[in-house]
């Protein structure tokens, strides 16, 4: 599961959709993840967090100064392959 970089969570209810998405996903096919434990998943997601700005750039698009809805279900679906 992944967002494009066109991809937007507008509310709180699209994040809570995605969310549900999310785990479906991991459900299904967690174990394809790159990052298919909690430990590695978060490690993945801090690390992506933290360079994210790069991720913005290469798509052309500002890393929001606040961060938003999607800027954290992007976080979150980084991290199932970030390394």
């Amino acid at each position: 599961m992944q967002l494009s970089p066109e991809d937007r969570i507008e509310n709180r209810e699209a994040f809570a959709a995605f969310l549900r998405a999310f785990h479906e996903d991991f459900l299904r096919r967690g174990q394809e993840w790159e990052n298919p434990t909690l430990d590695r998943f978060l490690e993945a997601l801090a690390a992506w967090a933290a360079g994210s700005d790069g991720w913005y750039r290469t798509f052309g698009q500002d890393l929001p100064p606040d961060g938003d809805w999607t800027f954290f279900a992007r976080a979150l679906t980084a991290a199932t392959v970030y390394e």
